[in-house]
């Protein structure tokens, strides 16, 4: 199992504070820039805005102890959490319809606390040292970005709050 240093442990608990309290900026002060980083509606797709934002925060002031490389790995492991909230919301929220807000912290909890362990564990791996991984990370920033202004059509996107969060799967 993966070690945090104390920095690296410290910056968790910052970065998991610090996306809690996100989800309640744009409702206190509604605007662009805050949109930018805040959920601004209850959909699965907003609310990566929670782990993305702090963990590059982190990310970037651990790279500056640990060596630039480390983005590469962290940016990978940046893109498997997104992707692992993404699907464990759309799975509980719009496949099984489910609305409990225990699920939505603990899973919260839990891809920010794999977000700072993976690295640790992928290390190794040549496939999380590539830097088109970084490339990607920074796309799905900008999408982030878009989506907040621009937002698809799709149950990714849906304030949940807002319709039935069952949805059916074309066949």
């Amino acid at each position: 199992m993966s070690r945090l240093s104390k920095s690296a442990l410290l910056l968790f608990v910052v970065a998991t504070l610090a996306g809690a309290c996100l989800h309640f900026v744009y409702a206190l002060f509604p605007n662009a820039v805050t949109a930018c980083f805040s959920p601004v509606q209850e959909s699965l797709w907003e609310h990566l805005k929670l782990l993305y934002w702090p963990y590059l925060a982190a990310s970037l002031l651990l790279a500056r102890n640990e060596g630039w490389d480390t983005l590469r790995v962290r940016a990978f492991t940046l893109l498997l959490c997104c992707a692992a909230a993404l699907a464990a919301g759309w799975l509980y929220h719009i496949i099984l319809g489910g609305e409990a807000l225990f699920f939505d912290v603990a899973l919260y909890v839990l891809t920010m606390t794999a977000a700072f362990l993976l690295p640790g564990l992928l290390r190794q791996f040549p496939l999380a040292r590539r830097g088109l991984w970084l490339l990607l990370a920074v796309a799905l920033g900008a999408a982030i970005l878009l989506f907040t202004f621009l937002p698809p059509s799709g149950p990714l996107f849906l304030d949940l709050t807002a319709v039935n969060t069952w949805y059916t799967l074309p066949c």
